[in-house]
């Protein structure tokens, strides 16, 4: 297993669980993280300095350390407003300072800067922006709204029916940043999720270079479907919903094992107001490699086990 070449998708949450249960049978792992991230510490940053959003970047690296107070020193979270003044520290990840300042010691290069991340903090594995060029993202709701930018998106901070269409990249033919295309042509696998669908993995998804990379890779391609629904993004999604929103977006459905939670015995707090989700009457695509496991972080349901899902994507890649 240690020598796995293993290519994920998306940056948030989802894939830091991800990492944390791949990590301990291969390193062999590069990350390709969204950059559409514009809100809480990263898009404060983004802002005041015009740099790429560290948050997710130093999340991903977070997890890939094996020394647990490395972990916590690069999570830590100053106290204060996490959707504050730009100008303000309070609600700031100190990972993300650290990654900004890095920057400007590597003469503005993001590559550069993730490179001494890795060195200093000991951090094994790859991490690539999945644009070279800053991106923003718009969504669109099913009463026709356009909502820009994706604090809005994810939290929801529109009126109307929260319900999502689409989502679209700004600049729409934005460049896939150096290494993504090679490193997803040269992969043993390729897994996309979990993670919010229009905040973390469709802004991936969508970049054009990405898009037809997915297309003609060799690789094993797997789409992890959430554990459970987001209000704003997802609500009431089935299995075949997640598989729909990708064709509707890409014109294709590039992946073809579907990985999918079947243990729903768990309560989900009702003040989170998530719901698992669930198999539709909708039949699914012959073709589709459908599998079923018990998935579920038995602590807290929103999201998967790193172990329970790492052995299980093993398995079948």
């Amino acid at each position: 297993m240690q020598n796995k070449k293993i290519v994920c998708l998306g940056g948030g949450i989802g894939t830091v669980n991800l990492l944390r249960g791949l990590k301990k049978y291969t390193k062999n792992i590069t990350t390709v993280i969204s950059m559409a991230d514009d809100g809480g510490s990263a898009g404060r940053l983004r802002r005041l300095y015009n740099v790429m959003p560290p948050g997710d970047l130093v999340s991903c690296m977070a997890a890939m350390t094996e020394d647990p107070l490395i972990q916590n020193l690069l999570k830590y979270r100053f106290t204060g407003e996490r959707y504050g003044k730009d100008t303000e520290l309070g609600g700031h990840k100190l990972g993300n300072l650290i990654l900004v300042a890095l920057r400007d010691l590597s003469n503005g290069s993001y590559e550069d800067a993730i490179k001494l991340f890795k060195k200093t903090f000991n951090v094994e594995g790859n991490f690539l922006p999945a644009t070279r060029d800053h991106v923003e993202i718009s969504a669109k709701t099913i009463d026709g709204q356009e909502i820009f930018g994706e604090e809005k998106i994810d939290l929801g901070k529109y009126r109307g029916k929260r319900i999502l269409e689409k989502v679209f990249l700004h600049p729409q033919d934005a460049p896939a940043a150096e290494g993504v295309i090679k490193s997803i042509l040269d992969s043993e696998a390729v897994i996309l999720g979990p993670g919010d669908l229009y905040t973390n993995l469709l802004p991936v998804l969508i970049v054009p270079e990405i898009t037809k990379a997915l297309s003609v890779t060799k690789a094993k391609k797997i789409f992890i479907i959430n554990v459970a629904n987001k209000p704003f993004e997802t609500r009431d999604y089935k299995v075949e919903d997640f598989i729909d929103a990708i064709k509707r977006h890409i014109g294709i459905f590039p992946f073809n094992t579907v990985l999918i939670n079947n243990n729903f015995s768990i309560s989900i707090p009702k003040k989170y107001h998530y719901d698992y989700v669930k198999k539709g009457n909708k039949p699914l695509p012959e073709d589709l490699n459908i599998i079923a496991e018990d998935l579920v972080d038995n602590d807290f349901p929103l999201y998967h086990n790193p172990d329970k899902l790492a052995k299980v994507v093993l398995e079948h890649i």
